[in-house]
């Protein structure tokens, strides 16, 4: 087989996709917005249109790193009793319950809050800043499985909705002030559902491999 037969071979290949439920084979199309492909023989999701670029995502997760710098530095809620007011940060409540025998909750809080959504965005940015000229990053495949398997576990959204609901039932005893690190990171958990809605695996058929 010569050499031009080999590269329409490998184009043709890159216009199918295989559903990862049934493994019937499909030919690519550009979908049109808010139009999702399904298969027709188990109608599970085969892909969905992406309005946001890989320019549009790297400036996403710039973003979220910013904010994420900040809702781990400023103050999430300030409690006063007796005219007497105590601030936390996120990382004072993880000592907190440390110093408190609670070293489960504390390392599953780290984990979920901290270094998995930061090990997500650091990935992230990695494989983007790269793909946007489309261009594989150093250790693509490594990076989408980190992805992969990293992405369900940022809790973020359950860590907002759960210290908004510890503020409305603990004003009954204190006096409760939120402090900008808990809007930190509500606008970080709308980011990272931003994130969550974007199918990555685009990102094989957008980029190229580089020559061995």
């Amino acid at each position: 087989m010569n050499a031009p037969q080999q590269a329409l071979n490998g184009k043709e290949a890159n216009n199918l996709m295989i559903c990862e439920h049934c493994d019937t084979v499909y030919r690519r199309r550009e979908l049109a917005r808010g139009e999702t492909a399904r298969c027709l023989r188990c109608d599970a999701v085969l892909e969905r249109h992406q309005r946001i670029g890989t320019n549009g995502m790297l400036a996403l997760v710039l973003t979220a790193m910013v904010v994420f710098i900040q809702a781990n530095i400023w103050p999430i809620v300030t409690l006063g009793l007796n005219g007497q007011e105590i601030s936390t940060t996120l990382w004072g409540t993880i000592i907190m319950m440390w110093n408190d025998h609670s070293q489960v909750v504390s390392i599953l809080a780290a984990a979920t809050l901290f270094f998995f959504p930061l090990a997500k965005m650091l990935t992230l940015g990695w494989v983007l800043f790269f793909a946007r000229r489309g261009e594989r990053a150093p250790g693509f495949a490594t990076a989408m499985t980190i992805l992969h398997y990293v992405g369900p576990w940022t809790m973020n959204e359950v860590f907002v909705l759960g210290a908004l609901v510890a503020i409305v039932k603990a004003h009954v005893y204190f006096d409760v002030l939120p402090n900008p690190g808990i809007f930190a990171y509500a606008v970080l958990m709308l980011l990272i559902t931003i994130f969550a809605s974007v199918d990555m695996r685009r990102l094989w058929d957008l980029t190229e491999a580089p020559p061995a």
